[in-house]
């Protein structure tokens, strides 16, 4: 399986998803029976909320998310749910196009921090600041309720579920774990010196990061080693603490193993044992966790200066100004946000609770290893949540070969961070020119294109 930041990404039909709302009977999974799953509650005892509640998301888009989304994690809901996956565009053509008439059919909406955030800048969003109250005894993580917020004082969508990155190591790498180090609570300059342990011990380079052609090393920098160095990720680009950064980076990889440069997915390379330590996202690590869970342990990111900086890939739920049945929306998130729907969401979808209420009910070996690990991730008191890039368009790419193009010059070629860093600001503010993409956090926001800074 192929994933990108999230756990997988394949895409409905464009036609599919353009006329899934216009067709009343058509169910989002495209060959599934409509008397299946939720579609076959009568809508009976949803109180205020009775009657069909239309849910586009771009998330849970492939059939078989669709699928379980209707026939599993749906399956209790006191009502009647047209659940619609649709890709970023027609997902976004959708609910823009409700707005502009003046009504349709969507009540709820499930998508991206950075999708909510344009919606909410033209006034498209109620504000659910109630239901965040009401269900504040789950435990909603702070710092996803404050993304939520998208820098206003309204609860503009609830936080519903995450992916992320994590760290995992073999359990014949504890024994070289620096002595007094908690893999749960340590910095990255100690993942160093573990690194270092095993080499001196070993003679072997035993640490890992994914930066093959494949890999998400750019996520890395991107979410977890700019933000944890500086306390941003853009307007901190070229700064003194950022050139700190790429000189830990060019001083831990004497210990990374040289195949790490045809990575893609690290659990290959856990499981084969040529590393024993590395980081990576939860989808590219499980594998190794459940195929050998005896052998494997899961841990928090580590934390830098600023923080654990860590990227995490939020889903939220909103509910459009426009939406015919606000009640049953409103009992829909309310639905979602509960511990047992959480975790029927991890176990079928692989996207992680965003509450900390206990999760009842038994999950596979790697899936709870990588729980416990997100879940301590995201709890830390240093937790400094590093947003994917928003608003970029087609400058994605551009933009992150900024940072792989750094990491090449720097970690690989030896270059000086200072020089190679002045020199590729030019080339990340022409990204943000080109795009007009704002700062997102853990930047501060800004009026027009975010300003790259040194």
């Amino acid at each position: 399986m192929r994933t990108t930041d999230r756990a997988k990404t394949w895409r409905l039909p464009a036609v599919l998803a353009a006329t899934a709302l216009a067709v009343a009977a058509c169910t989002p999974g495209g060959d599934s029976d409509p008397t299946n799953g939720a579609g076959a509650t009568d809508g009976n005892g949803g109180g205020a909320g009775a009657g069909e509640v239309v849910m586009i998301s771009s998330q849970l888009v492939p059939t078989a998310e669709q699928e379980a989304m209707n026939n599993a994690i749906l399956a209790d809901f006191d009502g009647s749910v047209n659940f619609i996956g649709a890709e970023p565009g027609p997902f976004n053509d959708q609910v823009r196009a409700q707005e502009e008439a003046g009504e349709g059919e969507i009540s709820l909406i499930g998508g991206l921090d950075g999708e909510f955030s344009s919606f909410a800048a033209d006034g498209l969003l109620m504000d659910l600041s109630d239901v965040a109250e009401e269900l504040s005894d789950l435990g909603i993580n702070e710092n996803f309720l404050e993304l939520g917020r998208l820098g206003t004082d309204q609860q503009l969508y609830i936080p519903w579920m995450q992916a992320t990155y994590i760290m995992a190591a073999r359990q014949e790498a504890m024994e070289y774990l620096p002595d007094g180090v908690d893999i749960n609570d340590m910095t990255w300059e100690q993942l160093t010196e573990w690194g270092a342990n095993i080499e001196a011990e070993t003679g072997e380079r035993r640490l890992g990061f994914p930066a093959g052609e494949d890999g998400l090393l750019h996520r890395f920098f991107q979410g977890y080693g700019i933000p944890a160095f500086t306390g941003g990720v853009n307007t901190t680009f070229a700064s003194p603490e950022a050139v700190e950064m790429w000189n830990w980076m060019s001083d831990t990889w004497q210990y990374v193993n040289p195949q790490s440069t045809t990575y893609g997915f690290m659990q290959e390379p856990l499981q084969s044992g040529e590393v024993w330590v590395a980081w990576d996202h939860t989808a590219r690590l499980i594998e190794a966790l459940n195929n050998q869970p005896e052998d494997m342990v899961a841990f928090p990111v580590p934390s830098g200066p600023e923080g654990k900086a860590f990227m995490p890939v939020v889903a939220g739920l909103g509910i459009p100004t426009t939406a015919p049945n606000v009640e049953g929306a409103k009992d829909l998130i309310r639905y979602l946000l509960q511990p047992e729907t959480q975790a029927t969401t991890l176990s079928e979808v692989s996207f992680f609770p965003v509450i900390s209420a206990e999760l009842p009910g038994d999950l596979e070996p790697g899936i709870q290893a990588e729980q416990e690990a997100v879940a301590a991730q995201t709890e830390a008191e240093d937790a400094l949540p590093a947003l994917l890039p928003v608003g970029l368009g087609d400058q994605g790419g551009a933009y992150s070969q900024v940072h792989r193009d750094a990491f090449q010059r720097i970690v690989i070629g030896g270059e000086d961070p200072a020089t190679v860093l002045e020199e590729l600001t030019p080339q990340l503010q022409e990204v943000f020119d080109a795009s007009g993409a704002p700062c997102w956090s853990p930047d501060p926001p800004s009026d027009g294109p975010c300003q790259v800074g040194g």
